[in-house]
């Protein structure tokens, strides 16, 4: 019997290190993420534990051992979600930059029109439509009078939770 793994070539020992460096460096790229980010990516439970552990840690060589593990720990897994995940979060993955342009001309449209609220209200029944009220009000008075975006940027924020918590995908 002719077992096919036999015939594929082994990984020369640098091309196996350069694999592990890269999901070391993987690994590294998840210890830069806050604790909200983190739960957005679907990690095992272990390397989840060991990701908080290595920010627990204060000495540099217990650091370096920690990341040693989690590269260690991410060899027994698929990398390509965790990448996925992490592009995501970056804002590359091209669904998640049409989902921010969408609701870019939706802040533009209610920036432009009050009556937009009742858009949002119809598409999302569970939106604070004073809050959004006010924030428009602020963001508008903000840019006649040549302040900093504050308001402008809460605004985004407010209808990215909103769709976040509901889940939908409107064509806004």
């Amino acid at each position: 019997m002719h077992n096919p793994d036999e015939t594929l070539p082994a990984l020369s020992k640098t091309r196996q290190k350069e694999a592990m460096q890269e999901l070391q460096d993987l690994g590294s790229e998840l210890l830069e993420l806050g604790r909200d980010q983190l739960k957005r990516i679907d990690l095992p439970e272990d390397l989840h534990a060991a990701i908080l552990d290595w920010r627990r840690f204060t000495k540099h060589e217990a650091k370096r051992r920690q990341l040693q593990y989690i590269g260690k720990l991410m060899r027994n897994l698929d990398p390509e979600p965790i990448r996925a995940g992490l592009a995501l979060i970056r804002g590359e993955s091209a669904v998640e930059i049409a989902r921010l342009h969408r609701l870019e001309r939706l802040r533009e449209r209610l920036l432009a029109d009050e009556t937009t609220l009742s858009d949002i209200a119809a598409s999302w029944p569970t939106a604070d439509l004073a809050y959004l009220r006010q924030l428009r009000r602020n963001a508008l008075k903000e840019k006649e009078a040549d302040k900093p975006p504050k308001n402008f940027r809460a605004l985004f924020q407010a209808l990215r939770d909103l769709e976040t918590q509901s889940g939908t995908n409107d064509e806004y």
